[in-house]
């Protein structure tokens, strides 16, 4: 699956404003951003790809337009879906990233 260039250059647009160091790696099919030498989010079958944690997997689910995610099958424990509905406005992706970025230290 070919990557969301659009996509890549709002997310490297919203860390290059936070002066967020970064890493771009092709992975599962898409683009993964890598901080701090992790997995943070990506681009994942035309949607985004947000590693968010299991704790807060409960409440951000009820977010429309996100799930958690599967991948080969099986329930990705932190990881999110989101679908494009839900970061098309620049707030809700920033949201998301944030979140991403929130956990990434842990």
């Amino acid at each position: 699956m070919a990557v969301d260039e659009y996509l890549r250059e709002r997310i490297v647009q919203v860390l290059n404003q936070k002066k967020m160091p970064f890493e771009e790696k092709r992975m599962f099919g898409g683009l993964c951003i890598m901080v701090d030498d992790k997995m943070c989010f990506g681009t994942y079958q035309g949607g985004l790809m947000a590693r968010v944690g299991p704790e807060a997997i409960e409440e951000l689910v009820k977010r429309e337009g996100a799930e958690q995610m599967l991948h080969g099958g099986r329930v990705m424990t932190g990881y999110m879906l989101i679908q494009p509905e839900a970061y098309d406005a620049q707030d809700d992706l920033e949201f998301w990233i944030q979140k991403c970025l929130d956990f990434n230290p842990l």
